[in-house]
């Protein structure tokens, strides 16, 4: 007897299967931005299937991921075999009403899917539109050329832009609390804090409240909406010829690179942690909105969307900080210490 040899798809899906997707810190990236209805993100076939098609992505691009079932099965309208015994007027009868059932069934059902296909699609084209809108808007406002209220106008008005995307999509994803008292609000909270939207909502609300300008903020905000423009075009776009002709190729780019922009997006904002500070001395100073930054950056190390790219960033900063300090300031070992015991809190 012949050895039997195994299918190279199943041994793929079995290591798909086993792959540790908590420790990849583009699996939660990856899964903050998949835009699916809060009762289908907690479906586990609905998990395996992106994972899976997450790890066709990063790992394994040979892996085929199959299509995700229709979770409505179809109903047979045919009549049984026992009913062929009887006359042909109730057979006839009984044909014509079952087929009208049937008829009946596949109008609602094609109604309720383009229903829910028309839904998914006005959620994209809301935060499309006004991710776009944020990207001119942001671009506009680093622009030299631009006279100065105008810049400071759409500075603001970016962040705005981005605040209102993340605020809708939080809403989109996680409903709002079940009801409105102390616990629920605070369950609530627990499922939303560690998330990328949450942390770009609380991020915007720091800087557009603020008196202080500073355009390297803006950097986060132009990577965010540029990925989210980038992939509403490859999708809905591709058959485009205009698409095809001008926009293919950057959007490649993007979807091909967004891991270069989350390691830009995490190094602004440490960066920006340490402006902040810089300008306490000087007129425009801000503690509170430093000080709220810096719990903001200590989220930011702790999340899973956003720990991987910003325990890298520190790493960097340790091994360029601590042998000046070590050699020039070691009074400063003491209070450095009481913050990182802090930090890692």
């Amino acid at each position: 007897m012949g050895e039997e040899r195994e299918d190279p798809q199943k041994l793929k899906k079995i290591a798909a299967a086993a792959y540790d997707y908590d420790n990849d810190p583009r699996w939660a990236d990856y899964w903050s931005n998949i835009l699916i209805p809060p009762h289908m993100a907690s479906r586990s076939d609905v998990v395996t299937h992106f994972k899976r098609k997450f790890y066709q992505r990063y790992i394994d691009p040979d892996l085929v991921v199959e299509p995700m079932p229709s979770s409505t099965p179809s109903q047979s309208a045919t009549p049984s075999a026992s009913s062929s015994s009887s006359s042909s007027a109730s057979n006839g009868e009984t044909r014509a009403r079952n087929a009208g059932s049937t008829t009946r069934n596949s109008e609602a059902s094609a109604a309720a899917g383009s229903n829910t296909t028309s839904l998914r699609w006005d959620r994209q084209t809301v935060q499309f539109s006004v991710n776009a809108w944020v990207f001119i808007v942001a671009v506009l406002a680093i622009f030299p050329l631009v006279p100065r209220s105008l810049s400071n106008r759409a500075y603001r008005l970016s962040f705005m832009g981005t605040a209102c995307s993340s605020l809708y999509s939080l809403y989109a994803l996680y409903g709002r609390p079940r009801a409105w008292n102390l616990q629920a609000v605070q369950v609530y909270f627990q499922s939303i804090i560690a998330t990328k939207d949450f942390i770009y909502f609380i991020y915007c609300l720091t800087f557009v409240t603020s008196h202080l300008c500073l355009k390297f903020a803006l950097i986060p905000i132009l990577c965010r909406s540029l990925e989210h423009v980038a992939k509403f075009l490859r999708r809905n776009f591709n058959r485009s010829t205009l698409y095809r002709k001008y926009l293919e190729d950057p959007c490649v780019w993007v979807e091909s690179n967004t891991t270069t922009l989350s390691i830009l997006s995490s190094h602004a904002e440490v960066g920006l942690g340490f402006l902040l500070i810089v300008s306490l001395l000087s007129w425009q100073r801000n503690i509170i909105q430093t000080f709220m930054y810096w719990q903001l950056l200590k989220l930011m190390y702790h999340a899973p969307v956003t720990a991987g790219y910003h325990q890298s960033v520190w790493v960097k900063v340790g091994t360029t900080v601590n042998p000046l300090i070590q050699r020039y300031a070691p009074f400063l070992n003491t209070p450095i210490s009481a913050i990182q015991r802090w930090w890692l809190r």
